[in-house]
């Protein structure tokens, strides 16, 4: 076996391993949730970021979040959002942020309005503190890791690393799920999302980390396994994070990660020659028939109720009224609020107290789009637009970043139906930003 292949397995062997003591003895995810934080700024310090390490580590804190919020390992409940800004801050601090990156600076000072309204119209009996930050960390979140990332020049091989240290941790959330539920028969009795096979903790948010490790592993196959080991191990992991977020029975993150996937293949394929199209018709071939056996095995552990859950059918295979369990109701009211409110929107979160006061129903929104526009109103619409339109024209600057539609696609879908709970969204987006080089090393500074 050659040394490259050993160390790949020793590290995934090392991750699969805090899973399953994750399990075992609970208190070692508070042990790993502060290393995480601990390591990340001696990295970045020691390395001086020369090589981007700062996104290296921000990647590993993405990649964790769940896990630690399922085990209780993270040190805050949202410390993961703050991990990345400030590994990123300090990115910044050794090897400076683009000039150019003024679309970001925007959208930051666009949210500063209904973040001041929200103290003056919040009511007396909330903490305006914590329910500020729950609600406008992801977005800011976006904003400083985005200021970081525009235009920042990565070599394809950096890119390819920092979406591993992404994915590693979603190894351990892998495991953890596997001895957390060994018998999926006995816990789905229905098409619901499922919390015991999500560990316990919320399906919606295990469901997108674990298709975007799917991607993640799928991608690894396709670019980074230079030998039949690796190319099988990728495999093995791929399939198995994809059983595991189907099992989930959460839709929305796995539908996505599929996506992301079709999107990959359709921008390599378009980009091959005739033999790197004939190579690539083989991968897909194993990709659909590897997709085909895991879902056919994940349907017959859970009795056909997946293929009723996709279906939009409940346990008797009738179909369900609504397809997206009752959020559309969500988004609807904070329509309806935004076009009371259209200027400023009704403050940062308001939007709960503003619904709950006319329908009753305190339900969080899970859609950050509808959020921005109850919330930030006109101002909400502008800041989505910057979101949207300046990474289609970094696309057309360099058409050869075979990630960014991919990134693009799973920020947007992850915010319709998990808003921003997670840094995910957040920091995927912000890699969409990155002007990857296919060859050579990049300089270390973009411009002070």
């Amino acid at each position: 076996m050659k040394k490259e292949d050993l160390s790949y397995l020793y590290i995934i062997l090392f991750h699969v391993t805090i899973g399953t003591l994750g399990y075992i003895l609970p208190f070692t995810t508070k042990i790993y949730g502060y290393s995480i934080f601990i390591f990340g700024v001696y990295y970045i310090i020691k390395k001086q970021n020369r090589n981007n390490e700062a996104l290296i580590a921000a990647a590993y804190v993405v990649g964790s979040e769940v896990f630690l919020r399922m085990t209780g390992g993270n040190p805050l409940y949202e410390i993961s959002k703050y991990g990345v800004m400030a590994f990123l801050l300090l990115g910044m601090y050794f090897s400076g942020f683009s000039k150019g990156a003024t679309p970001y600076w925007i959208f930051l000072l666009l949210l500063v309005p209904s973040v001041v309204l929200s103290t003056f119209v919040l009511d007396f009996d909330t903490n305006i503190r914590t329910t500020v930050a729950f609600n406008i960390s992801g977005p800011v979140c976006l904003g400083v890791a985005s200021l970081y990332t525009f235009r920042r020049k990565i070599a394809l091989e950096q890119m390819n690393n920092i979406l591993l240290s992404m994915g590693l941790p979603i190894i351990s959330c892998m495991v953890y799920l596997t001895f957390y539920t060994p018998n999926i028969r006995d816990v789905i009795t229905n098409t619901q999302s499922n919390f015991e096979t999500s560990g316990g903790y919320g399906p919606n948010q295990v469901a997108t980390i674990l298709g975007l490790g799917m991607f993640i592993f799928f991608s690894r196959i396709i670019l980074e396994s230079r030998t039949k080991f690796l190319a099988a191990t990728n495999l093995i992991i791929a399939l198995n994070i994809t059983y595991r977020g189907m099992l989930t029975f959460s839709r929305g993150g796995m539908v996505t990660g599929f996506i992301m996937i079709v999107l990959l293949l359709f921008f390599l394929y378009l980009k091959s020659n005739f033999r790197g199209r004939v190579k690539l018709n083989y991968i897909i071939v194993l990709v659909v028939l590897a997709m085909m056996v895991t879902w056919g095995y994940t349907s017959f552990q859970t009795g056909g109720l997946i293929d009723k859950r996709y279906a939009n059918q409940d346990a008797q295979g009738r179909v369900k009224e609504s397809k997206f369990t009752g959020r559309e109701e969500i988004a609807q009211d904070e329509i309806n609020i935004f076009l009371k409110n259209p200027i400023f929107g009704v403050g940062v979160g308001k939007g709960v107290e503003a619904r709950k006061a006319e329908t009753g129903d305190g339900s969080l929104s899970h859609d950050e789009i509808t959020r921005m526009l109850a919330e930030h109103g006109s101002l909400g619409i502008f800041g989505l637009l910057i979101l949207f339109f300046t990474p289609l024209v970094l696309y057309l600057e360099n058409k050869f970043n075979m990630f960014l539609l991919c990134f693009i696609v799973f920020w947007f879908l992850t915010i319709n139906h998990a808003a921003m709970r997670t840094a995910a969204p957040a920091f995927v987006y912000s890699l969409s930003l990155l002007n990857i080089q296919l060859g050579g090393t990049p300089k270390r500074k973009i411009s002070n």
